[in-house]
């Protein structure tokens, strides 16, 4: 009985190792492929968290524009996610009495006097 209990506890233990060692591969090729598919233009987040867009590229950095005429350079293995903008639909909307944001997309600047108007609110 014995000899029959240690090759089927070997069986147990390795055979739920060799398929989480196949889904970590799979999950490791996967960013992979996010990563070298990055194009300039693409909105993306980095694993520190940081959101920016693509603005150059090379082998192994990322230029990063974080904000208006800041950019930042990177290594391509820090970024997390290429962000579609699918993931804004899915953050819960605003609570206080701003304007709505435009649903097409697109990113809607406001004029310096509405920024004025804004920041000068009692």
């Amino acid at each position: 009985m014995a000899q029959l209990l240690f090759p089927l506890l070997l069986v147990a233990l390795l055979v739920p190792m060799f398929l989480g060692v196949r889904r970590q591969k799979r999950e490791a090729q996967k960013v992979t492929e996010m990563q070298e598919g990055v194009k300039v233009g693409d909105r993306v987040t980095t694993t520190s968290g940081l959101y920016g867009t693509v603005v150059d590229l090379d082998e192994t950095t990322v230029d990063l524009e974080i904000a208006e005429d800041v950019v930042t350079t990177w290594l391509r293995a820090a970024i997390r996610e290429v962000r579609t903008e699918d993931t804004h639909a899915a953050e819960p909307a605003a609570t206080d009495s701003t304007p709505a944001e435009p649903t097409d997309g697109a990113a809607a600047e406001e004029s310096v006097e509405e920024t004025n108007t804004r920041l000068t609110k009692d």
